[in-house]
């Protein structure tokens, strides 16, 4: 079978994975989550044919963080309904100026990450579909530096890198510790979306990443009786 695992490096000036117990002030994780690992990968190739997953996470940068205040909007701005739009009706207007609010965020800084992935094709693949054609299509953007949207690291503001393994990449940190509960990905479904949590150990720089939403569930509930 064609070998559809990549290794990529992932790095950035800043980043923020923000934990959500956090509602108004913005905290992050201690390390890149699988789900922005994720998008990471999206950004470089995304299509509908195929779905990625993230195997493991290497730390190679010290975890440091730094903090910072930024203007934010309390609320979203709402888009006209196409009744208004094709009616020429009124709609509320939106001044950013008169919402904003000036929030604290703990970031980290100066990340580094490698990180082992692969996709598996779904069922929306077409019949000219094909592993060896994705294959191809995410090493030739990998090694030349595309993307079809901007990766980053949490916020759209935080850029981020993504880029082939080379002789330059870090070792793993020599470095172990339990990271707590983080998040792993989020479920989408009819019935509605809903998150997924695993309980995110680092051996000696590199956390395993569970292979299916019940499996990474599993080890949050594991932690939770070990601890009764």
């Amino acid at each position: 079978m064609l070998n559809t695992s990549f290794t990529v490096r992932i790095r950035g000036p800043l980043a923020c994975f923000t934990r959500p117990e956090y509602k108004v002030e913005r905290m992050s994780y201690p390390c890149i989550t699988p789900s922005a690992a994720r998008g990471a990968l999206e950004a470089v190739l995304w299509k509908p044919a195929i779905q990625w997953q993230v195997d493991r996470i290497a730390i190679l940068a010290p975890i440091e963080y730094t903090a910072f205040r930024r203007n934010e909007v309390n609320s979203r701005a709402v888009a006209p309904t196409a009744a208004v739009l094709a009616g020429g009706g009124a709609h509320t207007p939106y001044f950013a100026d008169e919402d904003r609010a000036q929030r604290n965020t703990v970031a980290l800084r100066n990340v580094d990450y490698r990180v082992d992935a692969h996709f598996t094709m779904t069922d929306r693949a077409g019949p000219e579909d094909n592993p060896s054609k994705f294959v191809e299509m995410f090493r030739r953007r990998i090694e030349s530096g595309q993307h079809w949207q901007q990766p980053y690291l949490g916020c759209r503001e935080f850029v981020a890198d993504v880029l082939p393994i080379d002789a330059d990449t870090p070792a793993p940190l020599d470095l172990s510790l339990d990271l707590g509960v983080m998040l792993w990905d989020i479920v989408y479904k009819k019935q509605g979306n809903r998150a997924v949590f695993f309980a995110a150990r680092m051996e000696r720089g590199v956390i395993e990443v569970p292979p299916t939403a019940e499996a990474a569930a599993a080890t949050v509930h594991g932690t939770a009786a070990g601890a009764k």
